[in-house]
C-alpha cells in the first residue's frame, strides 16, 4: 500500500476514489511509565517511554486505515494525515486518516511518467498473466466469506542519536 502525505501521487493516475478511511486507538498511560516521565522531565529531554508508546499508537492507527483501505479496493492512500488529542488526564486519542483511492503507475512516455512509475509498468508487464477466476452468481458470492487483507509490514524506525542536539 502506498501511502503518501500529498494530494497526488507523482508518476501515477488516480483512477477510483474510494473515499476517507481511518485508524483510531485511545490509549491510557500506564502509571509505572508514566511517574518514571514524570520523574525524567524535570530534566528535560525526550521520555522515551512515552515517545515509544506514541509510537505504538501510530502503528496501529496506521495498520487500521489500511486495512480498511485494503477492505474497499484501494492500493493506494493520499492526503495521509496523523492527529492527537488529549482526553482526560491520562488517555490519548490518536488517528490516521486519508483518502483511498486506486492509482495506476503512467508509462514510459507518458506526461507526467517518472522513473519509478515506468520502472513499475515495465515490471507488471512482465508479470506472468493470472488465470481469470470463474464468475460466481449472486447466490454463491452471498454465502463466500470475503477474504482478509495482508497486514502491511512493521516499520522499525532508526535509532535515535545518542547526543541531544545542539541548537
Amino acid at each position: 500500500m502506498l501511502i503518501v502525505t500529498s494530494n497526488e501521487i507523482p508518476g501515477h493516475r488516480i483512477d477510483a476514489v474510494f473515499g476517507e478511511v481511518m485508524g483510531l486507538t485511545v490509549r491510557s498511560r500506564d502509571i509505572g511509565s508514566q511517574m518514571l516521565a514524570g520523574f525524567r522531565s524535570l530534566g528535560g529531554g525526550e521520555l522515551p517511554e512515552m515517545t515509544k508508546a506514541l509510537y505504538e499508537s501510530r502503528q496501529e492507527v496506521m495498520a487500521r486505515m489500511v486495512n480498511e483501505a485494503q477492505q474497499r479496493g484501494a492500493n493506494a492512500i493520499v492526503a495521509m494525515r496523523f492527529d492527537t488529542s488529549e482526553m482526560g488526564t491520562n488517555w490519548t486519542e490518536v488517528c490516521a486518516y486519508g483518502t483511498a483511492v486506486y492509482v495506476l503507475p503512467l508509462g514510459e512516455g507518458a506526461p507526467g511518467a517518472t522513473g519509478q512509475s515506468v520502472y513499475l509498468t515495465k515490471t507488471a508487464a512482465q508479470q506472468p498473466a493470472q488465470p481469470a477466476q470463474p464468475q460466481q452468481s449472486a447466490q454463491q458470492q452471498q454465502f463466500t466469506q470475503p477474504q482478509q487483507p495482508a497486514q502491511p509490514q512493521q516499520f522499525t524506525p532508526p535509532t535515535p542519536p545518542t547526543q541531544p542536539h545542539q541548537f
